[in-house]
């Protein structure tokens, strides 16, 4: 689902944008492209320190939008950087494989925000 050109971007250092969301509005916090993992191809691993406010819009609604770019990758049309959006579900784990997976590579995580891509869409 996530195709070559997508991990040339998060090889790249730059921002992504985690936006969650509830009745009450939308919620959005960042991170760094070279901090996802990806595994089995669809699921995305982010370590996660704080986003509790992330973790609390979870709770009532378990879809995110992640949005990531990088200058250095070439996208359509020979344009200069490209980027891409990631619809899916998410959930915040403290113990077990994936917690131990992120945690090995980030100590600093305390839990690990575990997507589980439903879109991959190519942005510019």
């Amino acid at each position: 689902m996530l195709n070559e050109k997508f991990y040339e971007v998060i090889n790249h250092e730059g921002s992504v944008s985690i936006t969650s969301w509830t009745e009450k509005g939308a919620h959005v916090t960042c991170t760094w492209n070279t901090y996802l993992q990806v595994i089995e191809d669809n699921k995305i691993l982010i370590p996660a320190a704080g986003m509790t406010s992330t973790e609390s819009d979870l709770k009532e609604n378990n879809e995110v939008i992640l949005t990531m770019a990088a200058r250095e990758v070439e996208g359509f049309n020979g344009y200069q950087g490209t980027g891409f959006r990631i619809s899916g579900t998410a959930e915040f784990l403290d113990e077990g494989e994936y917690f131990d997976k992120v945690h090995e590579k980030y100590p600093f995580a305390s839990r690990a925000l575990v997507v589980d891509v439903k879109d991959a869409r190519q942005l510019l």
